[in-house]
């Protein structure tokens, strides 16, 4: 069914936007890569709510070689009449106040994917050009801006038997850290949003390599499309994926599955496009509902006896890879990073339709059904006997050091907020981490060469694992249903290996590990990635330290290549315990990468393709990225 009306009395302003350019993070996260892309996703939402009200089917998003970026749809235009109250075209009013659109009102959209309605006007006062196109009502209408003001009243420029917006603008080079965009970052985000609109199209190009890089995505599927790319890299326990839909006054839900053979769940949730990384009412809904669902199923088939506990829901879900997308007119957002719903009536919309569909498709598909739950048994199996273990994970109490594991050398800090933990590989770098380190705040955990793989390992396993035992009890969040954010003991978790192939291959089992069991801490900011030097250069009794081949370039171009040695670091327990406070642990002069979870779909997908099953994905994405190599060893 079509929208209402779209037109300039539908426009509602809340306030202007003069603190924009002044505090820019508080509008798109950081003035890094993130806030930069967060640019495009802003202009190419006002195309996605046209698309979500029906009016539009294509968007053509370019970067260009001087790094300007043109959105382009084919919805309805914004409107071009006055807006009484400013006396000025609706196009401008949207592009220079804060918090002006048509998603305020209730004629302009239903549901919208903007968080907050800012987008537009934020973009435009970003940027040092911003120019904005509008095909509607037979004519084409021009107007350009600089920093969010326009260099000229709104023009007719010609007729048009076309609609749509076309917006191009150049983001200000000295408010944001780089003005490069990632071809690929852009892409990821455009296909999840594909995903979740079944039939649109959305191109992607960019100019700035020749021949110019270019990937369409339209998925007449939908997110059943999205739960067959989930599973590209897994086997499938069944064939046929699950599809569900239901829909309740101004609220809609739809939910795709399919198991795989894996050990790990895969459930990602949308509310109006926007990923709700924290999850909500809707996931909650979910899990009750499928838990309630295969308990029911099991036991009126006689697959679980009078004496049979319930199954568990960890164990039900247990190699699910499942989208759950809902749409709602007013959606509210809650948690640390705003991405938590918070809609109490979705809860009991996804009950339903869950409870009520995935039984038809059990009923009716009684292969797929037993695969389901005899896998769901197996997994019950599994967790009751790591039980064992995960108690001996659990820390009693957080002053109790008797629960600690011995190779940990402990920080005498019980504040978790200025505590902080080094993971280190093997005893050399952990003794000289010991040595290097300031014992007020820094604790030192050294683990014996490569954990386990937990991409390919079930819980039992993993919690018999002696090494990553250690590192759940030092962390002491516990893990799985066990695990609680406020036990964290340390709010600094930093990862220090190798510059090597090993180091790097270690750093990623860690990481697995993180993100399977304990991805909170992730979300939450708490997982850093050391960076020690990669060279010393000794140069008249000097030591000068690079940690990159560039940065090495620049220091022999500014001493000149006579008279120095250039030693090349393999290891970190190459260096003394001085050189490796100065370089990699004293927080005046070390360099930390936080470990974002900004897109967690890529981050489940980058994490099967590495440590998953199958070669050849592997082995592609290798091929793919070994143009980005800093280093190999051999």
């Amino acid at each position: 069914m079509k929208e209402p009306a779209y037109s300039a009395k539908d426009i509602t302003v809340l306030e202007g936007l003069e603190a924009v350019r002044k505090r820019p993070s508080m509008y798109i996260g950081s003035t890094g890569a993130k806030g930069l892309h967060h640019l495009v996703y802003e202009v190419a939402d006002n195309s996605i709510d046209e698309a979500l009200a029906g009016f539009c089917t294509e968007i053509d998003i370019t970067i260009h070689e001087d790094n300007s970026v043109t959105v382009k749809d084919n919805g309805r235009g914004i409107p071009v009449d006055n807006v009484k109250k400013y006396g000025k075209p609706a196009v401008e009013i949207v592009l220079t106040l804060l918090h002006a659109g048509g998603k305020f009102g209730d004629k302009g959209y239903r549901v919208s994917g903007g968080l907050h309605g800012v987008g537009l006007s934020v973009v435009n006062a970003l940027s040092k050009l911003l120019r904005v196109e509008v095909h509607r009502d037979g004519f084409v209408y021009e107007q350009s801006y600089a920093f969010g003001k326009p260099k000229a009243p709104l023009k007719k420029i010609g007729e048009s038997d076309v609609t749509g917006t076309t917006i191009t603008f150049m983001a200000d080079d000295k408010t944001f850290e780089s003005v490069d965009y990632s071809f690929e970052t852009i892409a990821q985000h455009m296909r999840e949003t594909a995903f979740l609109m079944k039939g649109l199209k959305i191109s992607l190009k960019s100019e700035k390599i020749s021949p110019a890089e270019e990937a369409v995505f339209c998925y007449e599927g939908g997110i059943l499309d999205f739960v067959r790319h989930l599973n590209a890299n897994k086997q499938a326990s069944h064939q046929k994926i699950v599809y569900l839909e239901a829909k309740k006054d101004d609220a809609e839900v739809e939910i795709a599955m399919q198991y795989n053979l894996g050990y790990t769940e895969s459930i990602f949730t949308f509310a109006n496009n926007i990923n709700t990384q924290e999850g909500g009412t809707h996931l909650v809904g979910f899990k009750n509902a499928l838990t309630r669902t295969v308990n029911d199923y099991a036991r009126n088939k006689g697959l679980l006896k009078e004496k049979d506990n319930n199954l568990g829901g960890e164990d039900i879900r247990e190699g699910l890879a499942a989208i759950v997308s809902v749409k709602l007119k007013d959606p509210q957002f809650e948690g640390q990073t705003k991405t938590k719903l918070g809609n109490t009536e979705i809860r009991g919309l996804v009950e339903n339709a869950v409870g009520e569909k995935f039984s038809e498709f059990l009923d009716e598909n009684p292969s797929e059904a037993r695969a389901i739950v005899h896998k769901a048994v197996d997994a019950s199996l599994a967790r009751a006997a790591a039980r064992k273990a995960r108690e001996l994970t659990r820390r009693k109490s957080m002053l109790e050091s008797s629960s600690l594991p011995g190779k940990l050398a402990d920080c005498s800090s019980r504040d978790p907020k200025t505590s902080e933990i080094y993971i280190v590989e093997g005893d050399s770098a952990g003794g000289s981490a010991k040595q290097a380190r300031d014992r007020g705040y820094q604790a030192i955990l050294p683990l014996k060469g490569k954990i386990l793989n937990v991409e390919k390992a079930r819980i039992n396993k993993v919690l018999a694992s002696e090494e990553i035992q250690a590192l759940i009890t030092a962390l002491g969040t516990g893990i799985d249903e066990d695990f609680d954010l406020n036990s964290a003991r340390y709010h600094k978790i930093i990862i220090m290996t190798d510059a090597d192939v090993d180091g790097a291959h270690i750093r990623t089992l860690i990481l697995t590990f993180l993100y399977r069991y304990m991805q909170e801490l992730l979300l939450a900011g708490y997982v850093y990635i050391a960076q020690p030097p990669l060279y010393k250069v000794t140069h008249k009794k000097q030591d000068l330290y690079s940690y990159s081949d560039g940065e090495l370039e620049e220091t022999l171009k500014r001493i000149g290549r006579n008279n120095i040695n250039v030693q090349r670091y393999k290891g970190l327990g190459e260096m003394n315990p001085i050189q490796l406070w100065d370089t990699t642990m004293d927080p005046e002069q070390r360099t930390l990468l936080k470990v974002n979870l900004d897109d967690a779909v890529l981050a489940d997908e980058i994490f099967t393709t590495l440590m998953g099953d199958k070669v050849e994905p592997r082995r592609d994405f290798i091929i793919k990225h070994a143009k980005d190599v800093r280093f190999l060893d051999i």
